[in-house]
């Protein structure tokens, strides 16, 4: 029996190569942060968003806190999904800002216009949108509106979304700033790192201002905010630079397994696919399906991985934020639709490299299991 694993990071051997050779570069200069490769990182990865500025960090959790460091969040309100990564949150805290938890829209997993304005107070800063699974919602631009409206700004949570796009407006361009994440299981990864993308002159140049330890210029110790070591060095960018130029075979790849997702889950009568907007192109960070009734999921994952060797990637996600201790002082109470779709959905195994063998192997399992 083959083992189809959750998730797999791909480096080709000439990838693997160039890499090697541009870190014993840098090695030999000495030059290994805020470099060449951290530059060109930055020019082509704003190019990919369509926006004039991307600075480089060294995670997406950075790159959301120091993005909402310089838009002054301290004492006051941010409107958070509920069901998002630990760090979306904790940015807003870290950041000297008060997270308020909004319910899920069930049809894109992001949060719904009506919720965000139900959450909204005269405290209210501002939108994290998050772009859960590499899908751009059908509602960000009606999201968009709402903030204008309301005169609160609205920040993207891309931590998901690299090369994805709504009716031709790439993740990360909707918004007055956006975060991105490189962690090794996203679809491009710099092993470890982020970046911010904006249109915004003066976001830009605080971000690299928090970046660097709040100095006013990498040359002189003047420290102007309260930053931190949060920059890329030159090994992280060269790793990045790589994938960012594999990126369109890498999504190509996922779309070609997810396809195939698509077509075999039509005949399942207890598990559906969640769509994908039809003005929308989705990296497919995460091929999320809808269980009918719940169940429990480490028994689930427990058979499809023992007997099928099919492994299930990690949720989106198992636990809503209101239900996590370290932030259950922010909840103003129940939130059924994440608590309901939290609860029973899965992520089906896909990656750059997969095989469509392993992809019928994984439907073969579940119409086994689930049907």
């Amino acid at each position: 029996m083959n083992k189809v694993p959750a998730a797999k990071i791909q480096f080709l051997p000439e990838d693997r190569a160039w890499i090697a050779e541009r870190i014993q570069e840098v090695l030999g200069t000495g030059q290994l942060t805020l470099g060449k490769y951290g530059d060109e990182f930055e020019q082509r990865f704003a190019r990919l968003c369509g926006v004039r500025h991307a600075i480089a960090v060294n995670s997406g959790t950075s790159a959301l806190e120091i993005l909402l460091r310089s838009l002054d969040v301290e004492g006051k309100d941010v409107l958070v999904p509920t069901n998002t990564f630990f760090a979306t949150a904790a940015a807003v805290v870290h950041a000297g800002g008060t997270p308020v938890l909004v319910d899920m829209d069930p049809d894109s997993f992001a949060v719904h216009p009506e919720a965000v304005a139900k959450s909204m107070t005269g405290r209210t800063a501002g939108i994290v949108l998050v772009h859960i699974g590499g899908i751009v919602s059908a509602q960000t631009p009606a999201l968009m509106q709402l903030a204008r409206e309301k005169g609160i700004w609205l920040v993207e949570d891309a931590a998901h979304a690299h090369g994805s796009s709504y009716r031709s407006t790439s993740a990360g361009a909707f918004g007055i700033g956006a975060s991105f994440s490189f962690y090794p299981t996203k679809v491009m990864t710099s092993a470890e790192g982020g970046m911010i993308v904006t249109n915004d002159d003066r976001i830009a140049q605080e971000s690299r201002i928090y970046r660097d330890q709040g100095k006013a210029s990498f040359t002189v110790n003047a420290h102007v905010r309260m930053g931190y070591n949060w920059r890329m060095s030159e090994p992280h960018a060269i790793i990045g630079l790589k994938h960012l130029e594999r990126l369109p075979e890498m999504i190509a790849d996922r779309r070609a397994i997810a396809s195939i997702y698509d077509e075999g889950l039509k005949e399942f009568r207890n598990l559906h696919a969640l769509r994908i907007p039809a003005d929308g192109f989705c990296n497919y960070y995460k091929y999320i399906a809808v269980l009918r009734e719940k169940r429990n999921r480490k028994e689930l994952k427990l058979l499809l991985r023992e007997q099928y060797g099919v492994s299930l990637a990690g949720e989106v996600y198992e636990e809503p934020l209101h239900k996590q201790p370290v932030f259950e002082k922010y909840s103003a109470g129940p939130l059924p639709i994440s608590e309901d779709l939290c609860s029973r959905h899965v992520c089906l195994p896909i990656f750059s490299g997969m095989q469509e063998a392993e992809a019928h192997q994984v439907l073969h399992a579940l119409k086994e299991v689930v049907g």
